[in-house]
């Protein structure tokens, strides 16, 4: 079903959906890809469990930004400018 078929009622269900999903594989794909990574060059040079905590540790860093960046764009609404007719975000937060 497309989004054009999707009743109204359901598109907050399926954007919280789509939302828990990208969040999903925003903490599991660097936890994976870094731990495995780790524990393969804790087998090469024999130093279990340096470079698998280590692994670990930088893709909890690489979550926790991602998700910071995400949360900002989530919270920072998107408004129309009315001189050009573009959309723009709203710069309600300061950096």
């Amino acid at each position: 079903m497309t989004e054009q078929e999707t009743p109204l009622s359901n598109r907050p269900l399926m954007s919280a959906f789509g939302l828990a999903w990208e969040l999903g594989y925003t903490v599991a794909i660097p936890l994976v890809v870094l731990a495995g990574g780790g524990r393969l060059l804790d087998k090469y040079f024999n130093t279990s469990p340096l470079f698998l905590l280590i692994g670990v540790t930088v893709s909890i860093v690489i979550t926790v930004y991602v998700l910071y960046k995400k949360i900002k764009e989530i919270l920072n609404p998107v408004v129309k400018d009315d001189k050009t007719g573009n959309y723009k975000t709203t710069n309600t937060t300061k950096n």
